[in-house]
């Protein structure tokens, strides 16, 4: 059982836990350190390490970022310090992906000719999407079906995202994080060039539940290589967190500050 779990989202973007109730899922799961990582947004505290309710949790975020070849990866950011570059980003990426969300959601409705009743907002994401169309009556989808045939890239109903530049978005946030980590190295269409990026980077994610079976080989070449750290996680969009992440060994490596308390 891992130690911490450094890639979990919650409800402030595209995750089904409340930030609140965290600390419960990570000690439902005998998890000492959580990172919460939701995508494109920080959180509503301004501790880069706090300790709640007996559980650490590091202030992270995931950004999603494209290459100049033009494969789009995700890089996690940890011990976020809120920069004006980071908070004028982030604000930016919300305002287009209200946009987005609002013209996926009308092309949904309008597709299948239902109702969704969703209210587009800050953090909004596709999953948001799907969940509202698997619970609709009428749908004739399911939450992958969803992603399958109507939201998914290839979909009919896809919009696409404006999305940071990769040197843009790493120069953001190594100001910001004391950590930047290329994200489940191995998802990408093009590994190879997506683990050659770490080159300028911290770390990467190592352990990571791909849902098949995967060789690691490469991601611990590359970590050696580049000496690099790991980090891990589950990437969590429901409540089960411990899926994958460090040992307490692993997690201490990262050097993260004492966290603060009663926060």
């Amino acid at each position: 059982m891992p130690y911490a779990d450094l890639h979990v989202h919650t409800t402030r973007s595209d995750g089904s836990l409340e930030l609140a109730d965290v600390p419960a899922a990570a000690r439902r799961a005998d998890i000492s350190v959580v990172a919460i990582t939701d995508h494109d947004r920080l959180q509503p505290f301004d501790e880069t390490v706090v300790e709640r309710d007996g559980v650490t949790l590091v202030q992270g975020i995931e950004l999603r970022v494209e290459t100049e070849e033009g494969q789009r990866v995700d890089l996690l950011g940890y011990g976020v310090e809120r920069t004006d570059a980071l908070v004028a980003e982030t604000e930016r990426i919300q305002r287009d992906r209200r946009e987005r969300g609002r013209k996926i959601v009308e092309s949904v409705e309008e597709r299948l000719r239902i109702d969704l009743g969703l209210d587009v907002d800050t953090g909004f994401g596709r999953p948001h999407v799907a969940r509202a169309i698997a619970s609709h009556p009428d749908s004739g989808y399911d939450y992958r079906g969803a992603f399958d045939h109507l939201i998914g890239n290839d979909g009919p109903c896809y919009v696409p995202r404006d999305v940071t530049s990769f040197s843009e978005g790493r120069e953001i946030l190594v100001e910001a994080c004391s950590i930047v980590s290329l994200a489940h190295p191995l998802r990408y269409p093009d590994p190879e060039s997506a683990l050659a990026l770490t080159a300028d980077l911290d770390a990467v994610e190592l352990a990571y539940p791909y849902g098949r079976e995967v060789d690691l080989e490469p991601v611990e070449r590359t970590i050696e290589r580049y000496d690099l750290l790991a980090t891990g996680g589950t990437d969590a969009h429901e409540t089960e967190l411990g899926v994958a992440g460090l040992s307490q060994a692993e997690y201490e490596a990262l050097e993260f500050p004492v966290p603060v308390e009663g926060v």
